[in-house]
């Protein structure tokens, strides 16, 4: 088999109209950018070659009408085909009510972009000669009428079935929620495990052997993660530090050995943002101290509060360095202890030597 295809990876794009737009101290990622900084990637993203662009969820802020009704019009005129999937911001509520699309809603504004079915949240599509797409929903809600991170057993059983005939020598498979952990003991961690889909380890041996690559969002972070045969490939938010979005080009020869060649791209500027990387890193920095004080509160450090507020002002901009990926993090002064928790985020192989892949790459499948 011989097979070639270039495509791109822009997630968490939160689109909101001006009008659309509320504030939240707490809010890290920025969407005053989001319409403009989506135009300058689609004018880059026309002048090359691509096959089509993946969007894994988080499309709108929060679910509002107008916003995706402008973001399906605007698909609609790129050059390329677009496939989506939902984020939990995208269908915030069971039930659509004044300001958002209800659950069941979203599949109707994207029929033209993987959905060929409206009363279905996943699909599934051959998008080029051999090569087979599987967009999953991960969005669910549970007895209280709470959201939640998970594939219930219709779409799983369904998955099943379609993985069973299945004749592509690749498949790919998008989703919202993180399957793989890309930070440590993220699934074991009570801020950690809510970016996690809640049955990953279920899903995943579903997906053996037949798929080997799967495209998430939600964390907000540039991250390559593997697990037994699955690279998990999460890209940060467009509309958060650093900006980035992802080019891929897929090779495989004669012989059936696969490659994957990922490059990351960062946007630098925007007419009324000239330094937007500087500019979205100090926004982060300084809407940082509560989310790092329950870092450093909650298990497993579990540090006494007035430890944590002695230690925070050092890591005001982890959360920035861990969003931009590729990083790595010593605090030679924090107590032996918490250095070796915060050490552990580095992009470090199980030899504590640099593993940077989460950027550029070119991955073995």
């Amino acid at each position: 088999m011989s097979l070639e295809f270039r495509f791109a990876v822009a997630s968490d794009l939160h689109i909101a109209l001006p009008h659309t737009i509320w504030d939240n101290p707490y809010r890290f990622h920025l969407v005053e950018v989001s319409i403009p900084a989506l135009e300058l990637i689609f004018e880059h993203l026309a002048q090359l070659d691509l096959d089509f662009l993946l969007l894994p969820g988080d499309l709108t802020q929060h679910g509002e009408r107008e916003n995706h009704a402008w973001l399906q019009q605007r698909l609609a005129q790129l050059p390329f085909p677009v496939y989506v999937v939902p984020g939990n911001h995208d269908v915030p509520v069971l039930k659509a009510d004044e300001k958002a699309i209800g659950w069941a809603d979203f599949p109707s504004y994207y029929q033209k972009f993987g959905y060929n079915d409206p009363k279905q949240l996943y699909y599934t599509c051959e998008i080029l000669p051999n090569v087979r797409l599987i967009g999953l929903n991960s969005n669910n809600f549970n007895e209280k009428g709470e959201q939640i991170g998970r594939l219930d057993d219709t779409q799983l059983e369904w998955l099943k079935e379609v993985l069973a005939t299945a004749k592509e020598d690749v498949i790919l498979v998008m989703i919202h929620h993180n399957v793989v952990e890309h930070l440590p003991g993220q699934s074991q961690n009570k801020m950690g495990r809510r970016y996690i889909l809640e049955n990953a380890p279920q899903l995943l041996e579903i997906l053996r052997p037949k798929v080997q690559l799967v495209f998430t969002g939600h964390l907000h972070v540039q991250d390559i993660a593997y697990d037994r045969g699955i690279y998990d490939i999460t890209t940060g938010s467009l509309v958060s530090y650093p900006h980035p979005y992802r080019i891929l080009h897929f090779r495989a020869d004669e012989l059936g050995r696969k490659w994957l060649q990922v490059e990351t791209h960062k946007i630098d500027s925007l007419p009324d943002w000239p330094n937007l990387p500087h500019f979205s890193r100090e926004w982060m920095g300084d809407r940082s101290l509560q989310f790092m004080l329950r870092l450093l509160t909650e298990s497993p450090l579990n540090l006494p509060l007035e430890t944590a507020r002695e230690l925070a002002p050092s890591l005001r901009y982890f959360w920035a360095d861990i969003a931009a990926g590729d990083a790595i993090f010593d605090y030679p002064n924090f107590p032996p202890k918490v250095r070796r928790y915060f050490q552990n985020f580095s992009a470090t192989g199980s030899d504590r030597t640099p593993a940077m892949i989460d950027n550029y790459a070119t991955l073995l499948l």
